[in-house]
């Protein structure tokens, strides 16, 4: 790709970047969220067109009209925000658009099912092909994406955040799929914000900022940091953020809290601090918060605010009571996609902000503007559809949503999930502010780093119980890592 231009109105979103990927290499493409990483790779998968500048496959111009284009010349897109159809099964998503057919016109549901088969055991991976996807969770849609782009044949993938949602274990079987992609010759783009996923996996890489390239190269040559540094144009903390607080007032206890997902949970979250939750994928800690939150499945046991008992029979009451609630799923939970970003960012606060049934437009514009400002949100302006955002800056429009409505009790689920690095810093700063304000808060996180960083504690969970918790010395990866697999169930 040379000197690639592209514009949305007043918005310079690319200006002349270069990118090259060779066969049987995996290439790194890094950036903050709204650096263009997304917008250069959806012109390559025929997504979006350029304004000037040019494409190369085999050394040969190309000119994709649509995404179907860009497949037939061999790119398969594997999107950030997962593109199946949950009314259908796994393999009705693997074909759909090439199914295969008999001689009779009629679809070939046998032969489907049984190739379907054959990539999961050449994945090796225990996946039915005849499940409905609507019942699988966020980590086997990934894995249905990388099966439907491999059995295309493809000579590039473009993987957009792959392994935001998966187990350690299922990101070493991505990673052996893909070890095995560049042996065959194929082509990856890996785009990502886990460097040290990027350090591991990547052959070179190449750093995008404000639309234009500021370094590429061998990744053997660099460190995580060396790569932070390069996304954000200034070296990148890692120091610890907790301080030490004197314990405060209970502001949500639980008292053997059992349903479905998790058994005889009990715990304190006390004002002004941050509370980590971990533990493995299907550990029951998301279910668990969306139960408290009422908003999933039923339970037995005790909840106390502020020392008072309380019971949430539906989510819709949450934000009387002083508690917010960041989703893991910012897609299908987190926004509303027919709505702008300052509709999205601000829909909490509507009855709030009305009167006579009309939002007072001044005032939301003024609390969106503070938010917008605080989160330092990337948008052309506040009226754009919350789609037309990156990820990283969706992620950030959901938290303003709930901090606009000033919580007392904040729960996060995930909140980095797909952010970048600058991102991520900026949201543990608000996280770090928050808890000097003395808001109690709850960090749901898979990532041990994140949860050492950031909490005063955690708790971690093992199928459903609170295996142990951490503090001070013992918050170690090690520790937390031995918990969450069940070797040292207190």
């Amino acid at each position: 790709m040379r000197a690639i231009t592209k514009s949305f109105d007043s918005n310079n979103v690319l200006r002349k970047v270069d990118f090259r990927l060779s066969g049987g290499e995996i290439h790194a493409l890094l950036g903050e969220n709204g650096a263009g990483k997304s917008t250069l790779m959806n012109i390559l998968g025929g997504v979006l067109r350029q304004d000037s500048g040019d494409v190369l496959i085999n050394g040969k111009p190309v000119s994709f009209a649509g995404p179907k284009d860009s497949l037939a010349a061999g790119v398969a897109f594997i999107h950030q925000e997962l593109n199946l159809i949950n009314d259908l099964t796994v393999y009705e998503n693997l074909f759909l658009g090439r199914e295969i057919r008999t001689r009779f016109g009629t679809l070939d549901t046998p032969r489907m099912r049984a190739e379907s088969r054959r990539m999961f055991e050449r994945m090796n991976i225990g996946l039915d092909e005849n499940t409905m996807v609507r019942g699988l969770d966020a980590s086997y849609k990934q894995i249905v994406e990388i099966a439907r782009a491999m059995m295309t044949n493809a000579s590039i993938i473009i993987m957009d955040e792959p392994t935001t949602s998966l187990t350690e274990p299922e990101i070493e079987r991505v990673f052996a799929m893909m070890r095995t992609l560049r042996a065959q010759g194929v082509g990856i783009v890996f785009i990502s914000h886990k460097l040290r996923e990027v350090i591991q996996i990547a052959d070179r890489y190449t750093v995008l900022r404000d639309g234009e390239t500021v370094a590429t190269g061998q990744v053997a040559g660099v460190t995580a940091a060396d790569l932070a540094r390069f996304m954000v144009g200034h070296d990148v903390r890692t120091d610890m953020l907790t301080q030490t607080r004197k314990a405060s007032r209970s502001v949500l206890r639980a008292e053997r809290l059992s349903g479905v997902s998790f058994k005889d949970i009990s715990f304190d979250l006390h004002a002004g601090e941050v509370l980590g939750v971990t533990g493995l994928l299907g550990d029951g800690r998301s279910e668990l918060f969306l139960s408290i939150f009422g908003a999933g499945e039923p339970y037995s046991g005790d909840l106390y605010l502020e020392g008072k008992p309380f019971r949430l029979k539906g989510s819709a009451r949450a934000g009387d009571y002083g508690i917010a609630y960041l989703p893991r799923n910012r897609k299908e939970n987190g926004i509303i996609k027919d709505m702008s970003a300052i509709e999205n960012g601000s829909i909490v606060v509507w009855p709030r902000i009305s009167r006579f049934g009309f939002i007072d437009k001044q005032k939301q514009r003024a609390m969106f503007d503070e938010q917008v400002k605080s989160l330092r949100i990337k948008m052309s302006k506040p009226t754009d559809m919350i789609t037309s955002l990156s990820g990283g800056n969706q992620q950030k429009v959901v938290l303003a949503k709930w901090l606009s409505s000033s919580p007392n009790a904040l729960i996060l689920d995930n909140p980095t999930q797909g952010v970048d690095v600058g991102a991520k810093e900026e949201i543990y700063d608000i996280i770090m502010n928050l808890a000097r304000q003395g808001v109690a808060i709850a960090l749901l996180s898979s990532e041990t780093q994140e949860i050492i960083r950031v909490c005063d504690r955690a708790l971690v969970m093992y199928h459903g119980r609170i295996a142990g918790e951490v503090a001070g010395e013992t918050m170690q990866e090690q520790t937390i890592m031995r918990l969450a697999t069940g070797d040292g169930v207190l």
